[in-house]
């Protein structure tokens, strides 16, 4: 701005009230310095105004658990374009389901100085975060819930969704349905477990521990476990995946196999309706995820003083084939 000044010969201050868009300079002076900024390629530095003024930034931070997972692109997608409108700004990082890596993510966030947080949590432990909100900071936890945090949560009806997808392969008559997903400490994991096993249990059909094959988190790992299903004496009909890289992983390995069994997976993904047979999932709105959390969040910056609210997204079953295979 110093620069801008002397090139008009006018103060700074003068300046600052025409970047700011505030009045008192005259219509001459203001168009000598919008032509003076351009010459220049002078830029406002909104981090330096916001801390100058001690407030937060106008910058969201969201910490996920890996940013290259398909689900998260549309909920990230649908929350920059939310929050742009307001002007404000998104940075994404990924905590890699490492507790102290989204430890550091959040210090670093807060360290500085963003307005909220939102965060698909991988931890047990939610002490750095507690303290933030106590601290004063707005924090919406996204996909996963806390029991120990007083703060907004957007999840999908988990066991609902997976009840269905599992009550699905019951009515095509299996009786042996397996279940591949990621690690048992994620909270959906657990949710989607449990509606596994309500469905089965409310069709009389005894839970076999043999068939639950949990804690694979990477494609491959979900396609060893299901060669591992077919080395048994008596192998599954279908499987029940729990998440779009489970599914992935399921599919690799029977196309390995040249297997073809009835599956159903939890998320959709691209390409899921191409394939041959096309594959049945638990569909759910990962955008609409997205854009509850940063409305979420703008409402407590707001100054809504609410109690912290559950919000439950539903999910729908769509048959595409690869779910109707039935038993030989």
């Amino acid at each position: 701005m110093s620069d801008v000044a002397e090139r008009c010969g006018v103060s700074v201050k003068t300046v600052s009230r025409v970047v700011n868009d505030l009045p008192g300079a005259s219509p001459a002076t203001v168009a000598r310095i919008k032509a003076a900024i351009d010459e220049l390629g002078f830029r406002r530095n909104d981090l330096a105004m916001d801390l100058r003024q001690a407030q937060a930034t106008s910058t969201i931070g969201i910490v996920i658990e890996d940013v290259s997972n398909p689900f998260y692109g549309p909920m990230i997608r649908a929350a920059e374009e939310r929050a742009t409108r307001e002007g404000v700004f998104i940075v994404t990082a990924s905590s890699d389901e490492d507790q102290e890596r989204e430890e550091e993510l959040i210090r670093a966030l807060c360290a500085r100085r963003v307005a909220g947080l939102i965060v698909v949590s991988s931890a047990n432990d939610h002490s750095v975060l507690a303290a933030e909100i106590d601290r004063g900071l707005p924090v919406v936890l996204v996909d996963r819930p806390s029991e120990d945090l007083a703060c907004d949560t957007v999840v999908l009806q988990n066991v609902l969704g997976a009840r269905g997808a599992v009550e699905h392969l019951i009515r095509q008559q299996h009786r042996r349905i397996a279940l591949v997903g990621d690690y048992e400490h994620v909270n959906t994991v657990r949710d989607r477990r449990r509606g596994y096993i309500e469905a089965l249990q409310a069709h009389g059909i005894e839970v076999d521990q043999s068939l639950i094959k949990v804690g694979r988190h990477l494609a491959g790992e979900a396609a060893a476990a299901t060669h591992e299903l077919f080395g048994a004496a008596q192998p599954p009909t279908a499987i029940f995946a729990t998440n779009n890289r489970a599914t992935a992983g399921v599919l690799r390995a029977l196309r390995d196999r040249h297997e073809q069994l009835a599956v159903v997976g939890f998320d959709d993904f691209e390409y899921a309706d191409m394939l041959v047979p096309a594959v049945t999932v638990v569909w759910s709105d990962p955008a609409e995820m997205g854009r509850i959390a940063v409305d979420r969040l703008f409402a407590r910056l707001q100054g809504d003083p609410s109690p912290p609210r559950l919000i439950e997204l539903p999910t729908r079953l769509i048959v595409r084939g690869s779910g109707e295979i039935r038993p030989r």
